[in-house]
Formats: structure tokens, sequence, C-alpha cells
């Protein structure tokens, strides 16, 4: 949904993720998150731009693969799209209540 488009500079994994958090899953909070908010266009996106592939992306969400230092930057760009997603998310379902609301003559 959301654009990510040349944010690379901008998002610092370091930021994001503390030294402790590298060469473990990331926590199960975040993975439901990133797995709720973002899609298979997304990983395909920013496996492109962080050049970390596709699986390795897939497999850190879905924890059976570590964080790293090498892989931290594409789990970055991932949370600024499930960021950016939400938003989009919760306007749609806001609409779409409205919508339905009036039909339904709440």
């Amino acid at each position: 949904m959301g654009s990510i488009k040349g944010l690379g500079p901008f998002l610092k994994s370091e930021l994001i993720f503390k030294e402790e958090d590298y060469g473990k899953p990331i926590n199960e909070r975040l993975s439901e998150v990133l797995r709720r908010n973002t899609s298979k266009n997304d990983f395909a996106n920013i496996a492109i731009q962080s050049n970390v592939s596709f699986s390795t992306i897939r497999d850190v969400v879905y924890r059976t693969n570590s964080l790293t230092k090498l892989n931290a930057n594409a789990i970055s760009l991932l949370v600024h799209a499930a960021f950016e997603n939400s938003f989009a998310y919760k306007l749609q379902a806001e609409g779409d209540i409205l919508y339905l609301g009036n039909l339904l003559k709440l």
C-alpha cells in the first residue's frame, strides 16, 4: 500500500534495534505486526531495494531466521512499510464502517 521509495538513507536500523537484538529471532509481537501489515509485494520491493533476499526477509519475519546486522536494514524498511500500511488499513476500515453503517441504517 504505502511507498518507501528513497527512504533507505533515512531509516537507521541502529535506532530500531539494540545490540542484544542481533543473533536471535525478532520478538513475537514485531513478527505478528509485520505479518499483519505487510504483503509479499512489500517483501519483494524491500528485497530489491536492500539487496537482501526475499526468503531471508520472510524467514526473519516468521522467526525461522535470526536478525543480523546484514538483514537489519531490510527489516527496518519493512517496519516502515508496515507503519504506513497500518494507517492506510485504518483509513480504509473507517470508510468501510461508515458505508456499511449507512447500508444498515445505524
